[in-house]
């Protein structure tokens, strides 16, 4: 068991367990359910690559320039995921589906995934609720074949216009899922968008850390340990 014997009053290794019957769990898709290779070859190879053929210099420089840009930004920003601006931006000459295709063979399951998500679908309705934009989400769940295990996809970037770290988000996503927020758990592997955020509105949120981690945060060391905190 991840999680230590029960303590009195349900508290467990410093979370306390309360609340009506969870219906739908909320999973984050990349570093959660797929790889984060692939976004990082697109990202941080392919558009540096484009943009040091455009340019003419060395790879290396070309990849230290665009890293640069893009924490100009942050993470925070929806123009992070953004693809199109970005390569608009550079002004580089392809097409965001060109770059995507070239590094599909980046796109793989995290260990247990299927597993764990095929376990779990017969309890709960199941929800993709990522940053990331759809024409990622799209290519990822098309080459793993997991699309049709979820209820509702959702790219907050693309469908909502927002971003996890915004509570809207969330609120959004319960009320069209049907739920209330005590009826929802939510996965991911960013401490602030997919735990801090949404354990904020009540929803029962695990951060995916790799490793047991002390303090308040709900952590998990993979997906597999869903099955047994759930």
């Amino acid at each position: 068991m991840f999680f230590a014997a029960a303590a009195p009053a349900e508290k467990r290794t410093g979370i306390w367990y309360n609340g009506p019957m969870k219906k739908v769990i909320s999973f984050d898709l990349d570093g959660t359910l797929v790889d984060a290779r692939y976004g990082d070859m697109v990202w941080n190879h392919g558009i540096p690559d484009e943009y040091a053929k455009a340019y003419g210099m060395p790879f290396e420089e070309a990849r230290m320039y665009v890293r640069t840009r893009y924490e100009s930004v942050g993470d925070g920003d929806i123009l992070w995921y953004e693809i199109r601006h970005w390569l608009k931006r550079f002004s580089l000459d392809v097409e965001p589906d060109t770059l995507l295709e070239r590094y599909k063979s980046y796109i793989s399951l995290m260990p247990d995934a299927a597993e764990v998500l095929r376990s779990l679908r017969d309890r709960y309705t199941l929800v993709i609720a990522s940053n990331a934009a759809r024409i990622f989400v799209e290519k990822e769940l098309a080459h793993t074949g997991i699309a049709g295990l979820f209820s509702h996809i959702v790219s907050a970037t693309t469908d909502y216009g927002m971003i996890k770290k915004e509570e809207g988000f969330f609120r959004r996503l319960c009320s069209e899922t049907g739920v209330a927020s005590g009826e929802m758990v939510h996965v991911g592997d960013h401490p602030v968008f997919d735990h801090d955020v949404p354990s904020g509105l009540g929803i029962e949120s695990y951060h995916i850390n790799g490793q047991r981690a002390a303090g308040e945060r709900r952590t998990i060391t993979g997906l597999k340990d869903l099955l047994e905190v759930l």
